[in-house]
């Protein structure tokens, strides 16, 4: 099945995001990379659930702001994304000074991305990963509301 997306909550409210916008913009993005999208799960938790599926599928005891776990097969990505608000909402204050739904939507790209096959974890890739997403959100904003 090509573009179904899914939006949940857990423990959370859901963010308040155009979310026909924001899909609109993830198949833009996704078609840059010569990708198509296939189904695409995000699921809004908070830090403690968000560290729990860390620990749990990758054995990391650490928060983060998004895990991504893959199922893309060829040009068709697919996979189904955590996205810990609290840790979101702290990064736009503490690390990129951003306001929180820009900051929301780079996290939510940032998940597309890794399907499309940009890593952040070698040498470099931090940069590029920047660059990926930066483009991605101006990309956005060409998007009518």
């Amino acid at each position: 099945m090509l573009n179904s997306f899914s939006w949940y909550n857990h423990d959370v409210l859901m963010p308040a995001l155009d979310f026909e916008r924001v899909e609109r913009w993830l198949q833009e993005v996704a078609a840059t990379y010569e990708k198509k999208i296939g189904q695409l799960s995000y699921i809004f938790c908070n830090d403690e659930e968000i560290l729990r599926v860390n620990r749990q599928f990758l054995q990391h005891d650490y928060y983060t702001d998004i895990i991504t776990f893959d199922n893309t097969h060829g040009r068709v990505v697919s996979g189904d994304m955590f996205i810990s608000l609290d840790t979101v909402s702290s990064n736009a204050t503490d690390v990129s000074h951003e306001d929180y739904n820009r900051e929301l939507l780079r996290v939510v790209v940032h998940g597309l991305l890794h399907l499309c096959g940009i890593n952040d974890k070698g040498p470099g890739e931090r940069e590029i990963m920047e660059e990926c997403e930066n483009r991605a959100l101006t990309l956005y904003n060409a998007i009518k509301q």
